[in-house]
């Protein structure tokens, strides 16, 4: 069976596809649409990493695909409808990077708060001068309100380290967990509440039509004008242009993401030049074991979909169960 991987793995990890043939991009970037076209032809298993685009357009172009393994938890990039229809299961990562994404999280909202970034530039530029108690000063997050948007497996976790510093810890989302909420020490609000009474607020929700700029320009409106945004989810949760704004005109204090829309976001992007935003290249689940892990199951996923087995996580379970794939 030929399989296409559209970015090199760490060493040894496609050892489990023994028997397979297995094409890799080596090149460096990701996979290029038109190499993409034209290699996945061929292929019975596809494993995809997010910045690839999965649509109705790929899927004419590869009549022998079998299975669709993503090395990633999100699959906004991936036509799933158009995958279900065509019978084809989509493997994706959940669960392996949450600890890890959760991590990030924290680093970012406590970089941004304590304004470290800022502090290593007044370093560098050799304007450390003696103690000045009015140097830099940012905010707290011990005894304050953690807003977290989206309470699934990466918010949770976010919401279990708040404890540790205190906070008292607030989520929005389109259900209520009453399970969560007990365990965790949560409550619910709507969103337009938990914005309102957040001191922070990090972003775990995922990407669809209906997140889309979950957070614009009225949403920012509604934040304490010392507030700190952090996403660590999608880009596109985001409306930058709104965010720009805010950060500019004061409606709230400072931003983190570790995820922009566009992605990469250019150097010369407004954003990027604020003190009070900080931005780092999607590094939420970059640990050597976490990214390990990923590939490990990205692996194992598309492994099962060749032999018409159930994938370990699934993105369109409706596919397995019509196959009767138990």
């Amino acid at each position: 069976m030929k399989v296409l991987v559209t970015r090199r793995l760490l060493p040894g990890v496609l050892d489990a596809l023994e028997g397979c043939i297995v094409g890799v991009w080596e090149g460096d970037g990701p996979m290029p649409r038109s190499e993409l076209m034209t290699r996945v032809g061929e292929a019975e298993g596809l494993l995809s990493m997010l910045t690839d685009r999965i649509d109705r357009e790929l899927l004419d172009a590869a009549p022998r695909l079998r299975v669709v393994s993503q090395m990633a938890v999100g699959v906004d990039n991936i036509d799933l409808q158009a995958c279900t229809t065509r019978g084809i299961p989509v493997g994706h990562t959940p669960g392996v990077l949450t600890e890890t994404t959760a991590d990030t999280a924290w680093a970012l909202l406590a970089a941004a708060v304590r304004r470290l970034p800022e502090g290593r530039d007044h370093v560098r530029a050799g304007r450390w001068g003696p103690w000045d108690p009015g140097l830099l000063l940012g905010g707290d997050l011990f005894d304050t309100t953690l807003g977290i948007v989206g309470l699934g497996r990466i918010g949770a976790a976010v919401a279990r380290r708040a404890s540790g510093f205190g906070m008292r810890v607030l989520y929005a989302g389109p259900h209520r967990k009453p399970h969560l909420e007990a365990e965790l020490r949560v409550a619910y609000r709507s969103l337009a509440d938990l914005l309102a009474e957040s001191d922070h607020v990090v972003l775990t929700a995922p990407l669809t039509s209906e997140t889309r700029h979950l957070i614009g320009l009225d949403e920012l409106r509604l934040m304490k004008s010392d507030a700190t945004l952090v996403n660590v989810a999608r880009g596109g949760l985001v409306d930058h242009e709104a965010l720009y704004e805010a950060l500019v005109e004061g409606w709230i204090g400072r931003a983190a993401l570790d995820v922009t829309e566009p992605e990469p976001i250019p150097a010369d992007h407004p954003l990027v030049g604020l003190p009070n935003c900080l931005i780092i290249p999607h590094l939420g689940s970059a640990s050597v074991r976490t990214r390990r892990a990923m590939a490990e199951l990205a692996v194992e996923n598309l492994r099962r979909g060749l032999r018409g087995e159930p994938l370990v996580h699934c993105a369109n379970p409706e596919v397995e169960s019509r196959r009767g794939v138990t």
